[in-house]
Formats: C-alpha cells, sequence, structure tokens
C-alpha cells in the first residue's frame, strides 16, 4: 500500500483500488455468489402445476386458431353462412375463455423452497458423466505435462537463443488462429478419412477410429492447452542455475537423477500452474469435446451444465451443476499444493 501511494500518489491509489475492488466484486465474488445462492433453492409449483400450465397454453393457441379461422370465415360471400359461422367462433372463443379464466384461479404462485434438491438431480448417470470428465481431465493434465516438460526444458537449458525463438514461435503462431478453428482443424485431421488415417493406411495398418473411440478429444485438448502447460514450466526452469545442472553431470549422475532431484524440485512452482491451468480448461471445456466426439458420445460435464441453463432453462439445476464442478477444481488447486508442497505466493509468483 505504501508503495502504491508512494509511487501514484493518494488520489491516484483510491482510484486505482476502488477500480480493482469493482473488478474483483462485480466480476468474479458477485457471480459466484448468486451461482452459489441459486444451486440452493427452487420454485415449487405443486404436484399439477406443469399439468395446469400446459391447459392454459393450449386452450391460448385454440384461441390464436380461432382467430385465424374468423378471419378465413369473414371471407365468405354467402351472408347467412358466414354469420352462422362467426357465431359458432364467437361462441367458442367465449368457451375457451371462460374455461381460460376459471384455470387461472386455480393456479397457485410458486413457492421458493431452500434445499439440496437440484444437487440431488446429479443422479446416477449425471455423477458418472462428472466423475468420467474429471478422469478424463486428469488424463489430459498428465499427458500435457510429458509433452511439454521436455519442450520447456529443451527451450530453457539446451537450445540455442535462435532455436529458443523459433521453438516459441511455432507454439504461439498458432494460437493467432481461433480456438474453434483450431479444433475443427484436428477434426479433419482426425476423421476416419482424414489426413492421420491416410497415412496409416498408406503403411498398411488399419484405419483408426479417432473420434469414435474419444483419444481425438484428448489430442485436441492437448494441442488447445499446451501454452498453459508449457510457459509456467520454462519460466521457472529458466531461473535455475545452470551451474547446478554442470557440477552434478560433472559428478557423474545420470540424466533421469538431474532431472529428478534437481530440475523438478526447482520447477514445482511452475509445475503447479501448468497442472491446474490445464486442468481446470480442460474440466470446463464445451466445445473441444463437444466438436471432437461430434455430439454423439457420452457429454462432458460442461454440456450437461449448458443444457440445464439453456435447453431446459432450469437455471437453478445448471447453477448447482456448475459449483459442483467449481468445488472440484478448487480442491484440484489444494491437492496440487499439497503434493508439490508450494504456496499461493510461489505459484503467483
Amino acid at each position: 500500500m505504501n508503495s502504491l501511494v508512494r509511487s501514484f500518489g493518494t488520489w491516484m491509489t483510491a482510484v486505482i483500488l476502488l477500480l480493482s475492488s469493482t473488478w474483483i466484486v462485480g466480476m468474479i465474488v458477485a457471480p459466484q455468489l448468486i451461482m452459489v445462492e441459486h444451486s440452493f433453492w427452487y420454485l415449487d409449483k405443486g404436484g399439477d402445476e406443469a399439468a395446469l400450465s400446459a391447459r392454459i397454453d393450449n386452450l391460448y393457441n385454440d384461441l390464436d386458431i380461432l382467430s385465424l379461422d374468423k378471419s378465413d370465415a369473414e371471407l365468405l360471400s354467402d351472408e347467412a353462412q358466414r354469420a352462422q359461422v362467426l357465431a359458432e367462433i364467437d361462441s367458442r372463443a367465449v368457451a375457451i375463455q371462460s374455461e381460460i379464466d376459471t384455470l387461472e384461479t386455480q393456479e397457485v404462485a410458486p413457492e421458493k423452497v431452500y434445499s439440496l434438491h437440484n444437487y440431488t438431480l446429479m443422479g446416477k448417470s449425471h455423477l458418472l458423466i462428472f466423475l468420467k470428465t474429471i478422469a478424463a481431465s486428469l488424463t489430459v493434465t498428465f499427458i500435457a505435462f510429458v509433452v511439454c516438460y521436455p519442450i520447456a526444458y529443451t527451450v530453457a537449458k539446451l537450445a540455442t537463443p535462435g532455436k529458443a525463438a523459433i521453438i516459441m514461435l511455432g507454439l504461439i503462431i498458432p494460437y493467432a488462429i481461433n480456438e474453434l478453428l483450431r479444433v475443427f482443424a484436428w477434426l479433419m485431421i482426425l476423421n476416419y478419412n482424414g489426413v492421420a488415417n491416410f497415412f496409416i493406411t498408406w503403411m498398411g495398418f488399419d484405419p483408426v477410429p479417432f473420434l469414435e473411440s474419444g483419444s481425438g478429444v484428448f489430442i485436441a485438448m492437448i494441442y488447445a492447452y499446451v501454452l498453459f502447460m508449457v510457459f509456467p514450466i520454462y519460466n521457472t526452469v529458466e531461473t535455475l542455475d545452470t551451474n547446478q545442472i554442470e557440477a552434478a553431470r560433472d559428478l557423474g549422475a545420470p540424466m533421469w537423477k538431474i532431472h529428478w532431484h534437481i530440475v523438478l524440485p526447482h520447477a514445482k512452482p511452475g509445475i503447479a500452474v501448468g497442472c491446474i491451468m490445464t486442468f481446470m480448461l480442460s474440466a470446463g471445456s464445451y466445445a473441444v469435446p463437444y466438436i471432437m466426439t461430434r455430439g454423439t458420445a457420452s457429454p462432458w460435464f460442461t454440456q450437461l451444465i449448458y443444457n440445464k441453463f439453456f435447453e431446459s432453462s432450469n437455471w437453478n439445476a445448471g447453477s448447482a451443476y456448475a459449483f459442483t464442478l467449481l468445488v472440484a477444481c478448487v480442491l484440484f488447486i489444494f491437492l496440487l499444493m499439497r503434493i508439490f508442497k508450494v504456496g499461493i505466493r510461489e505459484i503467483a509468483r
């Protein structure tokens, strides 16, 4: 605080703090609190309320149809027939309106009930999808680490500045393209008749159903979130004193021991950040699993959340599902902090 005041002055510091607080409260805290509050209540409409509402809606549709019939009847050339038809339509309209008025008096205002009802809607099938999503996200995170650690170490300690720049450009440039376009590109590459299977069949093997088996989701996700694993590891490995590696090598330590006892312990904060980012992005991804399975495979948990919000318009159940996923991500963060023995300050650094 004192450094802010010295750097920007009292008034500018107050403005910075006000804007930061508004951003944190308005964009982070408040939406989460609203979601949590919505997840713990539902509207109890009574046992027959749904059927009653549907009946009233149907009666209003009948009134709309009668108004169209009335317009057609007014075009009849026979005056007597026209009068008879219009009288019948008016009589039916009056009867329908009377029934609507009667039914609307029977409608009961829905009651707001606080309970764990929205969480119990998950059921066995949705719980299995949730567990499958968590397991798949963990798998994506592990594979991404195995792929990205050698890249980060090579760029930080082995490559010359020119080669390191080329590797980094090769990683960054594709991200100038929209994520959906990159995912659709992988869809065409991994399709049954795509580029990958063309070379596989050319080598004499049978085509591999990447999309049907679900492996395409892992490939596309690792590619989509590779930078979020590479950069944190690179940033921490790059700060490691190369003399420690040289000293261990001079003392006869094999390379795997150098990595296990020197590089990996030093890179723990970066590994933790990379794993956290990759896991949370994978668990919260909607477009990648939907596109890479073409909507035919078992849904990702985020697809269930989307369906609750925008298809069934059950925002309370959607909030419960979203909060469940949020809790799983937060628990994963604390678990990694415990495993790697790092604190918030080390991760933020």
